[in-house]
């Protein structure tokens, strides 16, 4: 059986077209675009401006159940789908995240597909790609930077080295770095302050490349950023620094969009890559935007269940988006259904209704979330060789009892065909989307925060720690409250308990701290012990990577 990067290897050798080609489909010309290699390219400003004036195409979101140690394949059943548009004589794209090297060289993998639903050039999305997550990371450690500089200069902003809150960051998991000490070493090394290193993709620049609308826009929001308080707990922003500027500039290439293909040739517009656990986990309003305006179906993601990325979408993402998502698919399988219900990962394969009945529970909570949004909603059955098809079939009554359909797909054996039924009901789709956020910006923090741990995971109430009680003082009182709410919660489960399985109710949500990201536009809220600088495994995915002589890389997925 060929692994991913064999599939992906073969394919770049001898079916590959050239970005230029991949291009031509979606009415982009060479003068478009900014190649990197021939395979990779990003869209210029000039091109961006032009296609705002197209026509809008239908968008499609793609989210999953509560995700699971075995993976649900949410970025292949989306590129796969994507490919069954596009055989069924649609002009389909994707906009699609950045895969981090956090999970690539962790344990997750990449987030660029898999077996014959596959974004090309695999091997360079996962590593590096265009260099947008090494700009990232470098205008977060030069803004860092400038603030200790600041402080030891004179600091005429009279800032307090013990409540800065902006950190550094790595696109790396390196648990080290979670809590450290700086500027040790005499006078001339700096201020000594503990210091708090996050992985890049969840850092606040993060969010606001993905929710700037252009450069002006990105330049705007990194002035707002709030970088920590002074002695006399007034707060102090990037513009105070003035630091926007030179930050912005190190952006200026990261900004743009990168088109890429699938096996198949569909466009993949990858830009950004936020986690949807600790940040708001969808690409960039830029690229969606664009995908919406050069295709007849745009196909976005969002990370992991629909209670994290797809809700963040809906009531983050999409209100400034220029138009609302016409349907959203959720992907589940049978295995993780049957996880839910309290099967071991050893028996998954064996026959079992009862626990998939019972595991059914979580992804008729997931449906039930996106239904409140008024959006149509349909299942994709990503199916396994190892799948039996009473069960199959088991899930789509479940679904159909909800006036929902669910159609089993099989792109990673069969790419786009393995979709197409799914594909043609999307295009036949007769149901419109009445989309209305969840909540209303103007109402209290706490109240908002309550209306999404009651409403979308099930909570019967809400503990603020004394700190978060503190922060949500200080918001009201800054006047920040009027912000949406970005929640960093455990993916594995409703609660914020990852072995709490399948649809808890009535349990407690513990809020740690409220955080105000007034650059990205928004307030996060870490619950649990959610943590913003992952660590690595016993045995990190890197240890399996190699490369020959002839440039050939191995282990990679």
């Amino acid at each position: 059986m060929q692994t991913d990067i064999e599939i992906a290897q073969k394919n770049e050798q001898q079916e590959m077209w050239l970005i230029q080609k991949v291009a031509q489909q979606i009415g982009l010309l060479p003068e478009d675009l900014e190649n990197y290699g021939n395979t990779k390219a990003k869209i210029t400003t000039t091109a961006q401006a032009k296609i705002r004036n197209n026509p809008l195409g239908k968008l499609i979101l793609v989210t999953a159940m509560s995700p699971t140690p075995m993976g649900e394949g949410k970025s292949t059943v989306l590129i796969g789908l994507a490919d069954a548009l596009r055989q069924l004589n649609q002009k389909s794209i994707v906009a699609m995240r950045e895969p981090s090297l956090g999970p690539v060289m962790g344990l997750k993998g990449g987030a660029a597909g898999g077996g014959f639903a596959q974004v090309v050039p695999m091997e360079d999305i996962n590593l590096h790609f265009t260099g947008d997550l090494h700009a990232l990371t470098s205008a977060i450690n030069t803004l860092a930077a400038l603030i200790d500089n600041h402080l030891q200069q004179g600091n005429q902003l009279n800032l307090d080295p013990r409540q800065i809150t902006w950190r550094r960051a790595l696109d790396v998991n390196d648990r080290a770095l979670r809590n450290t000490v700086i500027g040790m070493g005499g006078r001339s090394s700096g201020v000594v302050r503990e210091e708090h290193f996050q992985i890049t993709v969840a850092s606040e620049l993060m969010a606001i490349l993905c929710l700037a609308q252009d450069l002006n826009d990105l330049k705007c929001r990194i002035g707002k950023i709030l970088i920590g308080y002074t002695y006399q707990q007034q707060p102090v922003f990037v513009s105070d620094l003035d630091a926007q500027g030179a930050l912005a500039l190190l952006l200026k290439d990261a900004i743009k969009p990168n088109l890429v293909q699938t096996l198949e040739h569909t466009p993949v517009l990858i830009h950004g890559g936020p986690f949807a656990n600790i940040a708001h986990g969808c690409n960039s309003l830029i690229a969606t935007n664009l995908a919406m305006r050069l295709g007849d179906f745009a196909l976005t993601e969002a990370g992991f269940g629909a209670d994290l990325g797809a809700e963040k979408f809906l009531d983050i993402v999409t209100p400034r988006l220029d138009k609302a998502p016409d349907a959203a698919v959720v992907v589940a399988t049978v295995r993780a259904l049957k996880y839910n219900g309290g099967v071991t990962q050893a028996q998954l394969t064996e026959p079992n209704l009862a626990a998939l009945t019972k595991g059914f529970s979580n992804l008729q909570h997931h449906i039930q979330n996106l239904q409140r949004f008024g959006i149509p909603v349909y299942v994709a059955i990503n199916q396994f060789a190892s799948d039996i098809p009473e069960e199959i079939l088991q899930v789509q009554k479940l679904c159909q009892q909800l006036n929902v359909r669910a159609y089993p797909v099989t792109v990673h054996q069969d790419g786009g065909r393995g979709a197409l039924t799914l594909a043609q009901a999307l295009i036949d789709q007769q149901s419109a989307s009445h989309f209305q956020p969840l909540y209303q910006n103007v109402m209290a923090v706490e109240e908002k925060i309550k209306l999404i741990a009651k409403k979308i995971y099930g909570a019967k109430d809400v503990v603020f720690s004394a700190k978060a009680q503190k922060q949500m003082a200080e918001i009201e009182s800054n006047q920040w409250s009027n912000l949406p709410i970005c929640i960093a919660k455990t993916q594995y489960s409703f609660s914020d308990d990852p072995k709490v399985l399948g649809s808890p109710r009535d349990f407690t949500l513990h809020v740690q701290a409220v955080e105000a990201k007034l650059g990205a536009g928004f307030l996060v809220v870490l619950t649990g012990n959610v943590l913003t600088m992952p660590g690595l495994p016993a045995q990190p995915a890197a240890l399996q990577m190699d490369i020959n002589e002839q440039n050939q890389i191995t282990g990679l997925f």
